[in-house]
């Protein structure tokens, strides 16, 4: 975070920095002998120390240190630089006023480092800035002890050694609940992803429990369905070989979306491709369709292959339920970029659909997640035709 603070708190920082600014001029026109211009000239110097404190960045780093707080450090050197032009230019009135170090002096750098200690200073630079500040006393005690006393040092070491403690504690503090604040979120996502994994195992309950317990009647059905009718013809007997197969393959696509459903651990099965096109096909005219299939080599993506796949294999079950009879044609190829997929059928012996269905709207849904569009239409020789585009 950078910048001056928000809410109640610009205005607090605002007022103290002018009152620092105000004070200042005052303790040093009145204590020491200084012309009123340099006094004001220092008053707004001081101010300024404080104004950078506030408007230098806020570090991400914690309170061990970070190298992202050091872009913005330059309130604490410039609040010395400061201090140690006031020593050098500020005479006391009487003994009895404090130097190296005036009141407003000790105040306003303790103010810097107590904010640029809240502002995630790590805590070694802030004691390098302390000892500095000590250091800095000593020195001007050493080159004019006639303006002042050691004795008077010991006021800025426990107030500045005090603000740099506060300002560490409010930084661990808004660390702490900045902490607190990630925490709540990830606990609220984690419970989210529960939730979802929870619809999600519902959702397979009720697949296998409905769906699964249907087709396995089917199957049961059409395999004995020889046994229990008598002198069923061979083409009969065939049929009903062929639905248990089909109804075979229904379920172990059941069972690999509840897999797929319950799984959390991100191990996915093999999904069909455009390689599975052909057996498809195949298993269809085994049902009894007309289908021809021109599939042109590509080299697409899984997901585009998984997609293609299932536009194609929802086509099929459209012609083949609303067109009984009709002569489907599958085309799969590469155009400009593209895999562009066209699964046709003439006019069969029952009205076409009109595209309302929920075949055709999740067909939609699956070639918009890879950036692909579909058009379904009738066509003016009474068939209908779906035509999908898809980036490789």
């Amino acid at each position: 975070m950078t910048g001056w603070p928000r809410g109640r708190w610009k205005w607090v920082a605002g007022a103290g920095t002018a009152a620092l600014l105000v004070l200042t001029a005052m303790d040093l026109g009145q204590h020491y002998r200084l012309p009123l211009g340099a006094a004001l000239a220092l008053g707004a110097a001081r101010a300024l120390t404080l104004a950078l404190a506030w408007l230098q960045p806020q570090s991400t780093a914690g309170p061990t240190g970070g190298p992202g707080w050091h872009r913005g450090a330059v309130s604490v050197p410039a609040s010395l630089l400061v201090s140690a032009l006031t020593a050098a230019v500020a005479t006391p009135v009487t003994a009895d006023e404090p130097w190296p170090w005036p009141v407003t002096s000790v105040f306003g750098h303790s103010i810097v480092l107590a904010v640029v200690a809240a502002r995630g200073a790590p805590r070694k630079v802030a004691a390098g800035w302390w000892i500095a500040t000590q250091l800095l006393g000593v020195a001007g005690m050493l080159l004019a002890p006639e303006r002042g006393s050691w004795v008077g040092l010991l006021t800025m070491a426990v107030l500045s050694l005090v603000a740099v403690v506060i300002g560490d504690l409010l930084w661990s503090r808004a660390e702490a609940r900045q902490q607190l604040v990630e925490q709540e979120e990830l606990t609220e996502a984690e419970r989210a992803e529960r939730a979802l994994w929870q619809e999600r195992a519902r959702i397979a309950r009720e697949l296998h429990d409905v769906v699964a317990h249907h087709l396995s009647v089917v199957v049961v059905r059409a395999d004995s369905a020889p046994h229990r009718l008598q002198q069923l013809p061979e083409e009969v007997r065939t049929e009903f070989a062929g639905i248990a197969e089909e109804a075979r393959s229904s379920l172990t696509e059941m069972r690999r979306v509840l897999r797929l459903l319950r799984a959390e651990s991100g191990e996915l099965e093999p999904q069909p491709g455009l390689e599975d096109l052909e057996g498809l096909v195949e298993r269809a005219r085994q049902a009894g369709a007309s289908i021809e299939l021109r599939l042109t080599a590509v080299s697409v993506d899984a997901a585009v292959g998984l997609t293609a796949y299932r536009v194609v294999q929802e086509a099929i079950s459209n012609a083949v339920r609303h067109a009984p009879g009709a002569a489907i044609t599958v085309l799969v190829r590469e155009n400009q970029g593209e895999l562009q997929v066209t699964v046709s059928n003439a006019a069969g012996s029952k009205a076409v659909s009109s595209g309302a269905g929920h075949g055709l709207l999740g067909m939609r849904e699956r070639v918009s997640l890879v950036d692909g569009t579909v058009r379904a239409e009738g066509t003016p020789d009474g068939g209908f035709v779906v035509e999908a585009a898809m980036p490789l």
